[in-house]
């Protein structure tokens, strides 16, 4: 098996970069080749273009960002790049939600899937959606996407802290969000459904995978290969309620919360009047409209035995 491992050396606030030597010799990979990203997507490129030239895994080394720079460069026009290639992650960024969702506990962990794991098809996201200069673009997604409440902290979450900590800059920008948002109206629309129904929201998460903003098990019923997508609607909360509340709302039991909803659709289609940000696996994109589905088990992944 030929491996390319994609890494990000500023994630973690370049802690990525300082560690990669000592993780490549506990990996112990003997066909490795190493690409290191200078500039945002360019995980993309360089992953689209090492299944071109034939390898069999690309690991991504970083964070949810990077990885879904990975995912993206499984797929051109639609379509798989090289079907039977596989895609493995090491969590060395600070985003971990998508690992989460696969079940890895961390990079040791990570470690020994890499050894002796599983290689499994997992369904892909596709959306659609406004980006932030007007166009609409398409980008598919491995976790999750979200707009309202997650969109604006996924915006603020590179601020002046990025470079002392990801983790103090993603706190940071959840506490301003916090003080400041004010909830929207959305319209969903679920699997080609001609009448919408109305939201005034805190967010929306529209999971493949469970978790986001750092570990919020939003999506609990989710499954990475159902072919399905998990809807999760938190309605508009009071400062006072989320405050109180916010526990709840971190758990796998969230839906108990009488002001969720949660639905399963193959497709879903969202709308509003306003700007609502949107992030796609924690990267903010653009704003609704929104058009999503799902590619039915096209991405072989490593996950653990």
């Amino acid at each position: 098996m030929t491996t390319a491992a994609i890494i990000n050396p500023m994630s973690a606030g370049g802690r990525t970069a300082r560690v990669w030597p000592a993780v490549e010799r506990k990996l112990g990979i003997q066909r490795l080749e190493v690409r290191y990203t200078s500039r945002p997507e360019e995980a993309t490129a360089l992953t689209r273009f090492a299944l071109k030239e034939g390898f069999d895994r690309v690991i991504a080394v970083g964070g949810d960002g990077t990885i879904n720079e990975v995912v993206n460069g499984f797929f051109e026009h639609g379509a798989p790049v090289r079907p039977a290639a596989s895609l493995a992650v090491l969590p060395l960024g600070t985003g971990g939600d998508f690992r989460r969702s696969l079940g890895i506990h961390g990079l040791n962990h990570a470690i020994e899937v890499l050894r002796d794991g599983r290689v499994a098809p997992l369904d892909v996201g596709q959306v659609r959606y406004r980006a932030h200069d007007g166009q609409t673009r398409t980008r598919y997604f491995a976790n999750l996407v979200s707009f309202g409440m997650g969109g604006e902290v996924a915006r603020r979450a590179k601020n002046a802290l990025s470079r002392v900590s990801g983790k103090a800059a993603f706190l940071y920008a959840t506490a301003e969000v916090f003080l400041r948002y004010r909830p929207k109206t959305v319209e969903l629309f679920l699997d080609g459904a001609a009448q919408g129904e109305s939201h005034t929201i805190l967010n929306i998460a529209i999971g493949n995978g469970r978790y986001h903003g750092g570990g919020m098990h939003v999506c609990p019923k989710a499954r990475l290969d159902d072919g399905l997508l998990e809807v999760t609607v938190i309605e508009a909360l009071g400062m006072f309620e989320l405050a109180r509340d916010v526990r709840v709302l971190y758990s796998d039991n969230l839906y108990v919360h009488s002001k969720t909803k949660h639905f399963h659709a193959r497709q879903v289609v969202a709308e509003a009047a306003a700007a609502v940000s949107i992030e796609v696996d924690g990267e903010p994109l653009g704003t609704l409209p929104v058009e999503i589905s799902l590619l039915p088990r096209v991405l072989p992944v490593w996950l653990p035995r």
